[in-house]
């Protein structure tokens, strides 16, 4: 069967909300926005990167909260990503009443209790206007489905699926109790144990399938969406496998693939937590490595390649949708998150995020300087035509420098701070441009020329980090 596009305004058909471990089933099919072949999907010439409406796209982005949906400047927020360069968001599906706008997705009786029977319109209103916005400007927006902080503390004493809060199920029918202060990390909460290949818990399994498949109704028909199971969990493997599975049956009822992935608390991305998500192409399409941020220098590039180097005989894109760092914040300063961004575009990143702050820099000015220094490079770069080639660089100390280059033809180096290396240009023939590019600044610097065939000399033209772009035109 086609399906064909339709207007942004026509409602897309209803998904069933099916019982707890039962088959998932489809009353009627929702409508595709644009065709199948448009939709986000692993570049099919190169499958380390993306391709989005049949080409090849590099994503970057960043941006100031976590769930976007639900900021009351989302319409000038998105026109300003836009605005820099940026075409990549993350969105958790959170409700959790941080700043004071957020709304839940259930509704309230006037009595106080949730009814998990009955949305909120006011918050599927605002998600679907996301989805919306993003799409009308080209923009990827990863999902985050679950987020386990807002499970704890004060979020789970006052959240709609807490059973002392709706009046859907109890205590004793769910296991789930009334608080849960230990950190998220210790996994304590019931609330991740419910699928079938775990400890089953019906009654909450029921109304949390009923969530994703109204997230699914709305999501599943754009182009442009990932999805990601979780947040930075130590959940068990079998749950995040789970909604992997579910996703993507739901999508392939419509005719089309879903984009999965889960990401891992565990901040080793060499470890064997992550190895449940790299080695697994059968389940996940992709991989986050979000927390590989939490490292610095030199360790940062050489964990990331290893990574790459696992997946290398059944390729696939690697995103951050978080990139650390921010003076003020806890893990690491604002020099320190940029290099972070930028060691991961050069060493083969697919997409890559700043994330919001104060942990991040989210779209803050240093931010959009590397998203606006990131699109110049790529005006003379095809990143998906190049790889990490560090035994190019030569006369180089630890975390110097980084190259990505196709031999002969193009080149790109990144320098976190004031350096000069040696570059082996001796498979280029002819003379080559050495264009520069402020990353500080977000704007293009000097241009020179240099001779193929030989070592070129790359010295940074000033303080700060830069990029050299090397070409043979």
């Amino acid at each position: 069967m086609g399906y064909r596009a339709i207007n942004l305004g026509v409602a897309v058909s209803m998904l069933v909300t099916v019982a707890a471990g039962k088959t998932p089933g489809v009353q009627t099919q929702p409508r595709l926005i644009g065709s199948r072949a448009d939709r986000i999907q692993p570049y099919r010439a190169n499958p380390r990167y993306w391709q989005y409406k049949g080409k090849p796209i590099l994503l970057l982005g960043g941006s100031k909260d976590d769930n976007l949906f639900q900021i009351p400047d989302l319409h000038a927020h998105i026109d300003e990503i836009a605005r820099v360069g940026g075409n990549y968001i993350r969105n958790t599906m959170s409700d959790r009443r941080d700043l004071g706008f957020e709304v839940p997705a259930f509704e309230r009786r006037p009595d106080g209790k949730y009814d998990l029977d009955r949305w909120n319109p006011e918050y599927w209103r605002r998600f679907s206007e996301m989805l919306r916005l993003t799409y009308d400007r080209n923009i990827i927006v990863q999902i985050e489905v679950w987020d386990r902080f807002d499970y704890w503390q004060k979020h789970w004493a006052r959240h709609p699926f807490n059973p002392i809060n709706n009046v859907n199920y109890t205590e004793a029918e769910t296991g789930l109790g009334p608080r849960y202060d230990d950190h998220p990390a210790n996994n304590q909460q019931p609330f991740f144990f419910s699928t079938p290949g775990q400890r089953p818990i019906a009654p909450l399994l029921k109304y949390q399938q009923r969530f994703v498949d109204e997230m699914l109704r709305r999501s599943l028909p754009y182009p442009n969406i990932l999805y990601c199971m979780d947040n930075e969990t130590a959940g068990a493997e079998a749950w995040g496998a789970y909604w992997a599975g579910y996703i993507r049956e739901r999508a392939r009822a419509m005719g089309v693939e879903a984009c999965v992935t889960e990401m891992w608390d565990d901040w080793n991305i060499t470890s064997e937590t992550h190895h449940r998500t790299l080695d697994h192409p059968e389940t996940y399409t992709f991989a986050d490595v979000s927390q590989n941020n939490q490292m610095k220098g030199q360790v940062h590039w050489d964990r990331f390649q290893t990574v790459r180097s696992r997946i290398a005989a059944r390729p696939r894109p690697i995103n951050t949708v978080k990139t650390y760092g921010a003076d003020g914040g806890p893990y690491g300063s604002t020099a320190e998150g940029v290099a972070r961004w930028w060691r991961h575009l050069i060493g083969g990143a697919a997409a890559v995020r700043f994330h919001r702050p104060i942990t991040g820099l989210g779209l803050s000015d240093p931010a959009k300087a590397s998203i606006k220094a990131g699109r110049l490079v790529a005006q003379h770069i095809r990143f998906w035509q190049t790889e990490p080639q560090p035994s190019l660089l030569q006369d180089r100390e630890e975390d110097e420098a980084y190259v990505s280059a196709r031999p002969g033809e193009a080149y790109v180096v990144f320098f976190p701070r004031a350096g000069a290396i040696g570059l082996d240009g001796s498979a280029a023939k002819g003379a080559l441009t050495i264009r520069w590019v402020d990353i500080v600044r977000g704007v293009r610097g000097p241009t020179g020329r240099a001779q193929g065939g030989q070592t070129i000399a790359l010295k940074t033209p000033g303080d700060g980090m830069w990029a050299a772009v090397v070409t043979r035109r």
